[in-house]
């Protein structure tokens, strides 16, 4: 009658339970929250939508968001929080205005709350876009990026977020 109880289980890995707690708790947290968006400059047409989508219903929630100023990801998302409460956008600029292309800039003029790194403007624009996110990810409670597998900063950035304890979604198109 003496049989053990005790054997041997192959439990999975707890490595990722604290960001699943972490998720867990944000979705069903009702309190708005600083959602940041990055991603590349270039993306699939239906990808746009569904960045914009999100954005929107983000900004319908009541969330702030905050993003960069460029093409693609960028753009989808200042589009969709524009047409919500352009009250609950923030745009960090890499470098000035007069650097960014005259699609944006006719974009931005929307912006309410727009921030420009001037001080950047001599910089390659990797370097400032690596600085610019990194300003970005420290301002907000979670990350949502879209990303190729070879986008070295985009996940660069994800990994930092990460390394503060900050909810990261990394979404791939390829």
């Amino acid at each position: 009658m003496g049989s053990s109880l005790s054997r041997s289980l192959d439990l999975p890995s707890l490595d990722g339970v604290d960001t699943l707690a972490q998720e867990l708790a944000l979705l069903q947290d009702k309190g708005k929250r600083q959602i940041a968006f990055l991603g590349s400059r270039h993306v699939p047409v239906v990808a746009i939508h569904l960045v914009e989508l999100i954005a929107r219903s983000l900004a319908q929630e009541g969330h702030s968001l905050i993003t960069s100023g460029s093409q693609g990801v960028n753009a989808a998302v200042i589009r969709g929080v524009l047409d919500v409460d352009p009250a609950l956008l923030t745009v960090l600029l890499p470098q000035s205005l007069d650097r960014q292309t005259p699609e944006i800039r006719a974009q931005l003029e929307s912006v309410l709350h727009l921030v420009e790194k001037a001080d950047n403007d001599d910089l390659p624009l990797p370097m400032a876009s690596s600085l610019c996110n990194q300003e970005i990810i420290t301002r907000c409670d979670q990350l949502i990026c879209f990303a190729f597998h070879d986008s070295e900063t985009l996940l660069t950035s994800c990994k930092s977020a990460e390394d503060l304890g900050k909810v990261v979604s990394l979404m791939f198109f390829d």
